[in-house]
């Protein structure tokens, strides 16, 4: 098997880079988003990319800004900075339909580049999808004095007391103790992105794989997607002994027959 293509950079509108690997192949293609903190060097958009090349399928994948490879400091990214990020990727994209494939955090960000660019996304594969999860899984489990924290400082390095709220040690924070810097601003710029809260006009086939012994985002977001998505093609798979991450090597399997199984339907 050939090595993985070698790190391209992509100029953003700030100036700054997005670093990603792109390998060419049939349509349609596959953009893999990664989680909150985590990397385009991971367990799945790495076995996602092998995949795809043994099935001769276009792959990208990339680091969002203050992650991996890319510029910036993580402290000052945005969910709506992050969104714009995937954006930019989608758009330097070969032509044709791309199925987005989004893990943990990727998978808010997917529905929002979705929602975004109707017209090139063909199918949406969420693996553990948290979209709101700086809401739900951060905000509303933070006690007073961490709020009181962010609130007066702008940033904690982790919460008070002695519980750990999901999104901090945990794979959510892409498994780095601490979790790295949480921000006021991240907090607060996310409720503009909120989608949990209505309908979510998202009209394509979505498939969303949830491990049901997932402590990070329970796996009853999963049908909270699917209810609030506009498709009438959509699909929740529920993998009773699965984790968060569900990268075992039957998870990634499974992951990989989902995506061939989406592309194979695009018309």
């Amino acid at each position: 098997m050939r090595d993985s293509p070698p790190i391209s950079l992509l100029r953003r509108a700030d100036g700054g880079t997005i670093a990603y690997r792109a390998t060419d192949g049939k349509s349609p293609g596959v953009v893999f988003l990664g989680g909150f903190r985590s990397d385009m060097t991971g367990t799945k958009a790495s076995a996602l990319e092998a995949h795809c090349r043994r099935a001769g399928r276009g792959f990208v994948r990339f680091d969002y800004s203050g992650h991996g490879a890319s510029e910036g400091a993580f402290r000052d990214g945005t969910i709506g900075g992050w969104r714009d990020d995937a954006l930019a990727v989608i758009d330097a994209a070969r032509a044709g339909p791309l199925i987005l494939v989004g893990s943990s955090m990727g998978g808010w960000l997917m529905l929002l580049a979705a929602l975004a660019r109707p017209e090139r996304v063909a199918g949406l594969v969420g693996i553990a999808a948290a979209p709101d999860f700086t809401e739900d899984l951060m905000w509303n489990e933070f006690d007073g004095e961490t709020r009181a924290a962010l609130a007066r400082d702008g940033v904690v390095a982790r919460p008070s007391g002695h519980g750990e709220p999901r999104g901090f040690s945990s794979p959510l924070s892409g498994g780095r103790p601490g979790g790295g810097p949480v921000t006021m601003r991240l907090i607060e710029e996310a409720r503009r992105h909120l989608l949990l809260r209505g309908p979510v006009p998202v009209a394509c086939p979505v498939h969303l794989l949830h491990g049901m012994a997932d402590e990070e985002v329970p796996w009853r977001t999963a049908p909270r997607i699917a209810e609030a998505v506009a498709s009438a093609d959509v699909t929740v798979e529920l993998i009773k002994d699965g984790d968060h991450r569900l990268s075992r090597t039957r998870d990634i399997a499974r992951l990989c027959a989902v995506v061939e199984a989406m592309a194979g339907a695009v018309k």
